[in-house]
């Protein structure tokens, strides 16, 4: 009997990502190229990007700024009814973004942090459009995170009177404090701990992040790292979590993973319409 093909080759389809002009939409572009998904020679960018011709993935790449954008996005998904849109812009254009995608109907992946999340899960229920919509796209770090978690959910108060040190550091270039920080920090504030975002210890000095954090050279323009440290009230017990990523391919195969849970989905027709990273690991089925 011929062995079965594995589910990317099964659930090909095309994709379309948006900030090609960027790391992360060029990592994104490289892995669903190398997992045989149909890249869409399209993408939004800003301004400043409008006019671009990138060669990403084997294809030139159309770029266009904001101008326009519905009836481009409409046109390509009637040529592409199975298109599914990847999302790596920035955090002021979130919001914009998926009204955008919500308005015309297209299923997405936002793998771009900030915005006003609020708005943004309001936006797609209103709408009642497909998305995966996770602050973290690494499945191992989803992993961790998810662990975290159940053990806020299960203990809640374990940790009540222990202080808590947070710090991350990220690339100089990404704006914002880690969501996947503030979800673990969300998990320590449950499990009794006293601790407001704005006390977390940003790290985004190259300088810094070589001499204090650890970072190696090669990787100060795309890094994760981040420490969580735990200190009991009379100073006899500590604990500490870390993870640290360098690179970005982490995050662009679990992205690749996400878009194919979600064609998986829209295929279905399934009842439930809004996701994360965690439904997509709970389904297995990964690269």
């Amino acid at each position: 009997m011929a062995a079965e093909k594995p589910l990317v080759r099964n659930l090909a389809f095309p994709i379309m990502v948006n900030g090609c002009t960027g790391k992360m939409g060029k990592a994104v572009i490289e892995a669903a190229t190398s997992a045989g998904l149909q890249l869409v020679p399209v993408s939004f960018s800003s301004e400043a990007d409008d006019g671009k011709v990138m060669q990403l993935g084997g294809n030139d790449i159309h770029v266009h700024g904001p101008s326009g954008r519905e009836v481009i996005l409409a046109s390509v998904f009637r040529e592409n009814p199975d298109l599914i849109v990847v999302d790596y812009t920035v955090p002021s254009a979130v919001n914009d973004n998926a009204e955008l995608y919500s308005k015309v109907g297209v299923p997405f992946v936002m793998g771009t942090t900030g915005g006003d999340r609020e708005r943004l899960y309001k936006t797609v229920e209103d709408s009642k459009v497909y998305a995966v919509i996770s602050p973290q796209m690494g499945k191992q770090v989803v992993a961790f995170l998810a662990s975290m978690e159940i053990m806020a959910e299960q203990f809640p108060g374990a940790f009540s009177g222990y202080s808590l040190e947070v710090m991350e550091s990220h690339q100089a270039s990404k704006l914002d404090t880690s969501g996947t920080a503030k979800a673990v920090i969300s998990c320590f504030q449950k499990l009794g701990v006293s601790f407001d975002i704005d006390q977390v210890q940003l790290i985004r000095d190259p300088k810094l992040q070589l001499e204090m954090v650890g970072v190696p050279e090669e990787h100060l323009a795309g890094h994760a790292f981040h420490m969580y440290h735990l200190t009991s009230p009379d100073k006899t017990v500590s604990f500490e979590f870390q993870h640290n990523v360098c690179g970005r391919s982490i995050y662009a195969e679990g992205t690749v993973d996400a878009a194919i849970f979600l064609a998986s989905k829209v295929r279905s027709k399934a009842d439930k319409r809004i996701y994360n990273m965690i439904d997509v690991l709970r389904e297995g089925n990964m690269r």
